[in-house]
């Protein structure tokens, strides 16, 4: 992957809710790909911009999240505000670490995203990297979905590096052969894919890693890493053999962001240069200290941006 410094990260930003004892949640704000820019935005020095771009309402709580975004440093010069929107909100829920979902997000502001071509196009083409996922996909009405892929497609071809999570969440979407061809149409528009092999294992019936890293890169993206929760991760690139990274065993308290923010350290070591070992370990390394956090959202500590440079 080429060196560039402008990033931007495209989806919802929701309003959090999880545990914080018997009867007592704590609120924040979260969302995939916004959680993956927030970790970016600690990776990277001053020298990079991160930008996230979203549709918030015109209430509090969007007034909110868009002061959170502004403080932790993030770009939100092209943040569409809507009427008569909202945030969407979720809920985690925890058994033994493992993190579930509730959600609330069908009048979320976020789908409406897409909805103006020329604010769309103006941000996407001022930026070296974007990164999106399967869930800034779903959230999206099919006419708009098509204009946003277009966008991608042109950046693509523009030489701009396209990143994609497919983070298939199968409730979102009407049917699952949706789902799966919107998958297939990213991931061919895409440089770097980043699925997680047991999303893909239940939504395309891939038998293995291996399989997943094969499919994807047939379909025309240039290199693929496969998380695999606490097995074998699996890198495979066009030019390059598969390479098998070994996991770091780590008992999670809350699982929630785990993926996001391996994603961001992984983005940021190949931005700047540095090997895929080392790209690798810095991502475990990331996700290792969330997942030993509660909530998709955690302060990094110095001894884990200090293994950036």
């Amino acid at each position: 992957m080429k060196t560039s410094n402008k990033v931007l990260c495209i989806g919802e930003c929701m309003v959090e809710l999880s545990p914080a004892g018997t009867g007592l949640w704590q609120q924040g704000f979260a969302g995939d790909t916004m959680n993956t820019a927030w970790y970016l935005r600690q990776l990277f020095d001053e020298s990079w911009n991160v930008e996230y771009f979203t549709a918030l309402g015109q209430d509090r709580l969007s007034d909110e999240i868009y002061g959170f975004l502004q403080c932790s440093g993030l770009g939100v010069d092209h943040i569409v505000r809507v009427a008569d929107r909202q945030p969407g909100l979720y809920a985690i829920h925890l058994k033994d670490g493992e993190r579930s979902f509730s959600y609330w997000r069908e009048n979320s502001a976020a789908r409406l995203l897409a909805a103006d071509l020329n604010i769309l196009q103006q941000v996407m083409t001022k930026q070296d990297v974007i990164y999106f996922s399967g869930i800034t996909l779903a959230i999206l009405p099919s006419k708009d979905r098509d204009t946003f892929l277009r966008l991608i497609g042109n950046a693509h071809k523009n030489g701009q590096q396209v990143i994609f999570d497919p983070n298939l969440r199968p409730k979102l979407w009407k049917t699952q052969n949706e789902m799966c061809e919107a998958i297939e149409r990213a991931a061919a528009l895409s440089n770097l894919v980043m699925p997680s092999f047991s999303d893909e294992q239940d939504a395309f019936g891939d038998h293995s890693p291996s399989d997943t890293a094969h499919r994807y890169l047939a379909l025309g993206c240039e290199e693929v890493v496969v998380k695999n929760a606490d097995s074998e991760i699996i890198h495979r690139a066009l030019d390059t053999a598969e390479t098998r990274f070994a996991p770091k065993k780590i008992k999670p308290i809350d699982t929630t962001g785990a993926g996001d923010s391996f994603n961001a350290g992984f983005i940021y070591a190949t931005c700047t240069g540095k090997s895929l070992q080392n790209a690798i370990s810095l991502a475990q390394n990331v996700a290792g200290h969330v997942i030993q956090k509660r909530g998709a959202i955690v302060e990094l500590p110095k001894l884990v941006t200090a293994k950036r440079s």
